[in-house]
């Protein structure tokens, strides 16, 4: 008895079998053809789609998932508390772009938050079990565990920010020391003399970046660098305000400020008007990212971009080329890829 219209013999869906039956193959030949295996001749192929189109045949992702030892599913992992990822438009912005490019998948992605040793505990024993294809991992320390244990686990992971020059694990990160030096160059051209940066956290190598581009600026405009006027932060707006505070206790001259973030710039700016230095008239201010808070600033705030959202598209297609590539992974070496983004000088009222 012929069967139409997407029903299979006990008036279900179509199975495999029943694709198999009508096109005259085994049912492992219809899963290979599937599945896009080339271990299979034209005719049959052709045979087998059109089985597949008569019976309106829908392969069960689930189970062939299984059968291919796959999830379908991705893990963004953020080591840091919920609390500063809803606060910093950063994390937002990543996030964006990863399900943008990840829409045009099958692939599920999971958010998971890993910023206290317990969640960290629980979050190995969930990456152990595999239940993950492969890992993005954003703000990422250089003493943080996670990539060595995804290495260790043989799960493919790409980080947003490299942890050193040395970085192993595929990454995406924005031109951090062209980034620091633009924004330096500008606060240098606009006359400025005692110009200081609030840095972002040291163990980050981002942060450390944006410091060399800053020293790289005043050293190629014949200025010391003068490293008292370097304040380390947290990437907090509450960082930025102790830390521009503190500056204005030790240099009551500076008529400059590069903050590492626009948030901590934010931070800066509260400091400024409380101690009662106007915007851009007695401090000059320039923070990094050119999120929404630097159009929303009052002055708006002259900040570096980084393409945040393109940097989350990134990932995902250097993940998804990572879970392709079924090589273990210590064995890939310089497979290995850095992708690094330019950055652009946003100017505005600021400075």
């Amino acid at each position: 008895m012929a069967v139409h219209g997407g029903r299979g013999r006990s008036g279900g869906r179509p199975t495999l079998e029943e694709v198999a039956a009508r096109a005259g193959v085994g049912r492992g030949t219809v899963s290979r053809v599937i599945n896009g295996s080339p271990r299979v001749s034209d005719a049959t192929r052709a045979a087998v789609e059109a089985a597949v189109a008569e019976l309106g045949y829908v392969p069960n992702t689930a189970a062939r998932a299984l059968a291919a030892n796959r999830t379908d599913a991705i893990a963004l992992v953020v080591p840091e508390p919920e609390t500063r990822f809803f606060a910093e438009p950063y994390f937002s912005d990543v996030l964006r772009g990863v399900g943008a490019e990840l829409s045009e998948t099958e692939m599920q992605l999971l958010l998971i938050f890993a910023g206290s040793d317990r969640e960290r505990r629980r979050l190995a024993q969930y990456l152990a079990a595999h239940r993950v294809d492969g890992v993005l991992l954003v703000s990422v320390h250089a003493d943080d565990p996670l990539p060595d244990l995804l290495a260790q686990l043989e799960i493919p992971a790409v980080i947003s920010g490299r942890r050193s020059a040395d970085e192993t694990l595929p990454s995406v990160d924005s031109d951090n020391f062209g980034g620091g030096r633009s924004a330096a160059q500008h606060l240098i051209a606009q006359g400025r003399h005692t110009i200081a940066h609030l840095a972002g956290r040291l163990d980050v190598y981002g942060a450390q970046r944006r410091i060399d581009g800053y020293r790289d600026a005043l050293r190629e405009a014949g200025r010391e660098v003068d490293e008292t006027l370097i304040a380390p932060g947290d990437f907090t707006e509450e960082g930025g305000r102790r830390a521009m505070a503190d500056l204005l206790a030790r240099h009551p001259s500076v008529d400059a400020v590069f903050a590492g973030s626009d948030v901590m710039a934010a931070g800066a700016r509260q400091a400024l008007r409380e101690a009662g230095r106007r915007i851009p008239d007695d401090v000059a201010l320039v923070g990094f990212d050119d999120s929404a808070i630097a159009r929303h600033l009052d002055p708006p705030l002259t900040s570096v971009r980084q393409p945040i959202e393109e940097m989350g598209r990134a990932m995902i297609d250097l993940l998804l080329a990572e879970i392709a590539d079924r090589r273990p992974v210590a064995s890939r070496g310089l497979d290995r890829r850095q992708v690094v983004l330019p950055t652009e000088l946003v100017v505005r009222a600021s400075s």
